[in-house]
């Protein structure tokens, strides 16, 4: 399920025209990444915008701010760290992700609170529950 479908299709439409930021003379030395280096150079014809050289990063290609911290399913991110945090989310419009520090045993509290709230945790991975158990759970029940 994607929310917010209008802001994701607005930021698509800024990225699609936004140039591919590439690192000056990468495509000279093959020792370079393409990766983005802020020109510094006092002579540097890129940092000064000579024609023909490629774009550099500015503020200008930035996307909508409305779009800014979305998810690419539209909810916005958070960082949780413990079952307290789950409280100040909307399920309607937030979505948790779990802190790198969290250990398995309070990610699985997280969790199953999350799914008792109905907020949508990012970063479940296996410890998400599985519909299908669930289910099977209820039908013997």
């Amino acid at each position: 399920m994607v929310i917010n479908e209008e802001l994701l299709a607005a930021r698509k439409k800024v990225a699609e025209k936004r140039p591919k930021f590439i690192r000056q003379e990468s495509w000279r030395y093959d020792r370079l990444a393409e990766n983005w280096r802020k020109p510094k150079g006092k002579d540097n014809k890129m940092r000064k915008q000579k024609s023909g050289m490629p774009a550099i990063v500015k503020v200008g290609y930035r996307g909508p701010r409305a779009a800014r911290g979305l998810h690419p399913s539209g909810y916005t991110d958070n960082v949780v760290h413990n079952v307290a945090e789950l409280a100040r989310l909307d399920p309607k419009k937030d979505a948790a992700r779990l802190g790198h520090t969290v250990g398995k045993r309070k990610r699985t509290e997280i969790i199953a609170k999350a799914n008792e709230l109905g907020i949508k945790v990012l970063n479940a991975g296996l410890l998400a529950p599985k519909k299908e158990q669930e289910k099977e759970k209820e039908n013997k029940e």
